[in-house]
């Protein structure tokens, strides 16, 4: 009975008329967007953008951090549209759309503060700064709010390029590691607020200033920031399912990698002091493996679904989804020797790392030195 009364109340008494409040700007919000941008959309579109309503409100409800991050990307992206007028020229005539939040100048930004606060956390490990720290976790939303206003920015920019071009920005390498950013930052966001670690944002933000640096070379190297149009295959709505469901698991993947690494630090006494515990470290991977796990799973079904739909087979072996299902075996095999054999220790804090390799070979290897039906993804 005492066990019951500590129990909280379940999340729907506990709502306030704030929670509601959001409730109401998340539907409105949708509702305009149906209105204004209905016309460039099929009814799959319209299907998925209805169903993001319930989906992005319960998300705010249950964690309530979320729900800034949605007014300030929501609000940044109304006003560089507003700015655009629906002349793209005006990209280098507008003084905030230039230097601040045009897809480009956002995603830029973005880059930058995700290194200096890869800088702010080492800063605070290593000097045990609660400031510092507390300044590189106010740099990581920063970062984050700025990214995503940049690919929704792209995203009415590509439709400004011709009605033909647009698309949900997640259709090239470029696109999908600023997306990965975004996703590997926000998980950890949740986990440092939840576990109060910020000592690990020291770590993780490594893993994110390296898709930064690749971003960076792609960019200045390739010109890869360019839009272009996409390739028949992309051209499906499975694709604003399947992308975002793989990277929330390819993000899950590379969190528990580097908190792999820091259980590593950690029991070999490197860092001990400044880390926070094994038991603590040791939950967060397995919680980030079993979430990514999850997703990485929904995003393996659509995948065969859009093959079925676009190559007439749920699946082929194609070298992306072989090593997709390598990645999904390893990582079912991580699972059940942790729930089935209740194994726990550096064992497998060094397999999460080594994961992290599979994983990268799956995501980037695979485009650059493989071929098969997914070749479109190559750098």
């Amino acid at each position: 009975m005492e066990l019951a009364l500590n129990q909280p109340a379940p999340l729907i008494k506990r709502l306030t008329w704030f929670d509601w409040l959001f409730a109401v700007v998340v539907g409105s919000g949708a509702l305009f967007a149906l209105s204004r941008y209905g016309e460039y959309m099929d009814i799959y579109d319209k299907g998925i953008l209805l169903a993001a309503i319930p989906a992005l409100t319960v998300f705010g409800w249950f964690w309530k951090p979320f729900r800034p991050l949605f007014l300030v990307v929501g609000a940044l992206s109304l006003f560089a549209i507003s700015l655009y007028d629906g002349n793209l020229a005006r990209m280098e005539e507008a003084f905030f759309l230039k230097y601040l939040i045009s897809s480009q100048a956002a995603i830029m930004w973005m880059c930058a503060l995700f290194g200096l606060a890869t800088l702010t956390y080492w800063t605070g490990l290593l000097s045990r700064s609660a400031f510092a720290l507390k300044t590189g976790t106010a740099l990581t939303w920063s970062a984050v709010a700025l990214g995503f206003v940049g690919l929704m920015v792209r995203w009415y920019e590509s439709y400004l390029i011709g009605p033909d071009v647009g698309h949900i920005p997640v259709s090239n390498l470029y696109e999908v590691f600023v997306l990965f950013c975004l996703i590997t930052a926000m998980m950890y966001l949740y986990y440092e607020a939840r576990y109060q670690a910020r000592q690990l944002g020291a770590l993780v933000l490594l893993v994110i200033s390296a898709a930064v640096g690749f971003i960076l070379w792609y960019t200045f190297d390739r010109g890869a920031h360019e839009i272009q149009p996409l390739v028949p295959a992309l051209k499906s709505w499975w694709m604003k399912l399947h992308v975002p469901a793989n990277f929330i698991g390819y993000g899950s993947f590379s969190l528990s990698a580097m908190l792999g690494v820091g259980y590593l630090l950690a029991r070999r006494g490197i860092l001990a002091n400044r880390l926070p515990s094994l038991d603590v470290i040791d939950d967060m991977m397995y919680k980030a493996i079993a979430i990514g796990f999850g997703f990485f799973t929904i995003a393996t079904i659509l995948g065969a679904m859009w093959a079925a739909e676009a190559w007439g087979g749920y699946w082929s072996w194609d070298p992306k989804e072989t090593w997709a299902l390598i990645v999904w075996l390893n990582y079912a095999a991580w699972l059940h020797i942790r729930l089935v054999k209740g194994l726990r220790g550096p064992m497998l804090a060094w397999w999460a790392v080594i994961g992290l390799f599979v994983t990268t070979f799956a995501f980037l290897g695979v485009n650059m030195f493989l071929s098969g039906l997914h070749s479109y993804g190559t750098l």
